[in-house]
Order: structure tokens, then C-alpha cells, then sequence
């Protein structure tokens, strides 16, 4: 191996490992600059906040995977709030003078179903009329968010503590509830993120979502069902917002149909990140994960230095750009190595 080879394939170590070394920075630099950054405290609450941002980021990480976008987490993640505040305070009236209640269980099957049929929408969209991913989730983002504000003329669901009669007491517990010391959100996320691991990385299905993306014709004509492919993926993107939307709504036991505003960058930034390639055919929900840590902790660590919410939304765009950025060129110099090694043959 040439000595310009082997510069060149720790130079791409060193890049498929820039996701730990930005969290490695992130986290050294606010542990000095933030005051009481590294308490008990803190890390219950950056692990909260990392925790919503990572449920979304899987299912974008699927997504991009394929060689999409998925513009309407977001959306999808205020209107599933506010269907859960609707059904915690109002249940359903079905014209007769009566209303039909729903237990927690229930609710959250609902909400699911919600999310998940946003994300069937966009992928019919895509997939039978042809529309492109951007534009289709961008009209599916004013479609979700619109309806979040027709539900309540723009107001808030308050006070979602649920009733006994109706065996809704325990909604507050998905927000705010803890199993073994650990908030109960995070061991969803690890539930959720273990079987999204082991789709990827075990499972057929796991290996057409990488095929899609990286020669969707190719696969095509090798027998994968691409459509029925990207329907799942942006149905499980948007069962993701689904899960959001209940934690947040159940956490603040209240929904606004504002909730999820901007979401959808967080995400894609903490999969992007995590070495997920805008354009498509490479990711992993561990550096998806791991990115989303980087993503919370540089947002958390920005407010308790009091920098300004408008500088935070700035950074965030900084930081999509530069990993995008190093995404392309580790792309390049991949295409070299592997032509630089095929020729010493």
C-alpha cells in the first residue's frame, strides 16, 4: 500500500468516526463553558430532549436511506399532539348526543394509526403519483399542521391529566413516568432503536431499504418491490412523529398545535450527522443515535450559556452544511481509494 493509501484510508477513519469526535467536542467544550452542565440534573433533562430528537431522526434516517426527505415530522408530531389532547378531554362524539371515550391504550393505538396514515399519505404520494419527495412532504407538512390548527381554532388542549372514569389517568405517565431510575421515553427509544437497528442491519427488508437507495433501478430489476419499500419507510417515519407527539403532549400534559415547529431539522441534521447520505444508499441508526446526542447536547449547552434562540437556529443550519459537506467529500475520496486499490491489483 502506497504511502498517499494509506494517508488516505485513516483520513476516512477518521471521518467515519467524525460523529463521536463532534460529540467528544461538544461535550468537553460545554462541560467548561456551561456551569452545572455534567450534573445528575442536566443529563436527565439533555437525555429527554436527545430522546425526541433521536425518535425522529430513526425514521429519517430510513428515509434518507432510500434517497428521500421526509419535510412533515414535524407537522405530523402537532398534529398527533393535539388528536391525543382532542381524545383525553373530548373523547369522540359521534352525533348522538353521547361521546365515546378511550382508555391510555386505546389513545395511543389512535394517535399511532395518525401517524402512520400521514406517512401512507406521503408515500402514495411518491410512489403512484409520482411526486417528488420534497415537494410531497413539504404539502403534507401545511396539510398536518393546518389540521392541528383547525382541531382547536388554534388553542391549546390543557390540562391532559387524564380521568379515572375513563382510564386515561396514566397518559401523564409517557412523558413523565420512570422505570428502573431511567425516564420511561428512553427506554422507548431503545426499543424502538434496537429494532430499527436490527431491520438495517439483519433483515432483508433492512437490505432493500440500502439497495433503493443506493441503485434504485438496480434493484428494481433485481426483484425489490421499491415502492412497498418506501411506503414503509415514510410510514415508519411517520409512526416516529407519532410516538414524539404523545411524549410531548403527555410530558406538558397540554398539546399546542404548534408543537414539533422545526423538528424535521433537527432530525435530518442529527442523521446527517451520523453519516446518513443525503443521497442515499448509506446510514446507521447508531450514528443516526449518537448524532442526535450531538444535536441535543449542542442545544441544551447553547441555552445555558444564554446565546440567543435565533443564534441556535443559525448553528443548526451551520451544522447541516459542514456535514453535509464532509459527507460529499468522504464520498470522494472513497471513489479514489477504491480506484487508487483496484489499480495496485
Amino acid at each position: 500500500m502506497t504511502a498517499p493509501t494509506h494517508r488516505a484510508n485513516w483520513l476516512l477513519l477518521l471521518l467515519n468516526l467524525r460523529t463521536f469526535v463532534a460529540l467528544i467536542l461538544v461535550l468537553g467544550f460545554f462541560s467548561f463553558a456551561a456551569p452545572n452542565f455534567l450534573s445528575a440534573a442536566n443529563a436527565v433533562i439533555v437525555s429527554k430532549h436527545v430522546a425526541l430528537n433521536a425518535f425522529l431522526a430513526i425514521g429519517m434516517t430510513f428515509v434518507i436511506i432510500t434517497g428521500g426527505i421526509d419535510l412533515s415530522v414535524g407537522s405530523i408530531v402537532g398534529l398527533c399532539a393535539m388528536v391525543a389532547g382532542w381524545l383525553v378531554l373530548n373523547g369522540v362524539d359521534p352525533g348522538f348526543g353521547w361521546a365515546v371515550w378511550f382508555n391510555t391504550y386505546e389513545i395511543v393505538g389512535i394517535v399511532v394509526l395518525v401517524g402512520v396514515a400521514v406517512g401512507f399519505i406521503n408515500g402514495l404520494l411518491i410512489t403512484r403519483l409520482n411526486v417528488a419527495p420534497f415537494i410531497a412532504t413539504l404539502g403534507t407538512l401545511y396539510i398536518a399542521r393546518g389540521a392541528a390548527l383547525l382541531s382547536s381554532g388554534g388553542r391549546t388542549f390543557p390540562n391532559l391529566s387524564g380521568n379515572p372514569d375513563y382510564g386515561t389517568q396514566s397518559f401523564p405517565l409517557l412523558g413523565a413516568g420512570h422505570f428502573l431510575g431511567l425516564p420511561l421515553m428512553i427506554w422507548m427509544l431503545v426499543v424502538v432503536g434496537l429494532a430499527a437497528h436490527y431491520i438495517s442491519r439483519r433483515t432483508p427488508l433492512g437490505r432493500h431499504i440500502y439497495a433503493v437507495g443506493g441503485n434504485e433501478r438496480g434493484a428494481a430489476l433485481s426483484g425489490v418491490k421499491v415502492n412497498r419499500i418506501k411506503m414503509f419507510v415514510y410510514m415508519f417515519s411517520g409512526f416516529c412523529a407519532a410516538i414524539v407527539g404523545l411524549i410531548i403532549a403527555s410530558q406538558l400534559q397540554a398539546s399546542h398545535p404548534a408543537t414539533g415547529e422545526t423538528f424535521e431539522l433537527n432530525a435530518i441534521a442529527a442523521a446527517v450527522l451520523g453519516g446518513t447520505s443525503m443521497s442515499g444508499g448509506r446510514g446507521r441508526i447508531g450514528g443516526t443515535i449518537v448524532g442526535a446526542f450531538v444535536i441535543g447536547i449542542l442545544s441544551d449547552g447553547l441555552v445555558m450559556m444564554g446565546v440567543s434562540s435565533f443564534w441556535q437556529t443559525v448553528i443548526k443550519g451551520i451544522v447541516i452544511i459542514v456535514a453535509v459537506v464532509i459527507d460529499q467529500a468522504q464520498s470522494r475520496l472513497q471513489a479514489r481509494v477504491a480506484l487508487a486499490q483496484e489499480a495496485a491489483r
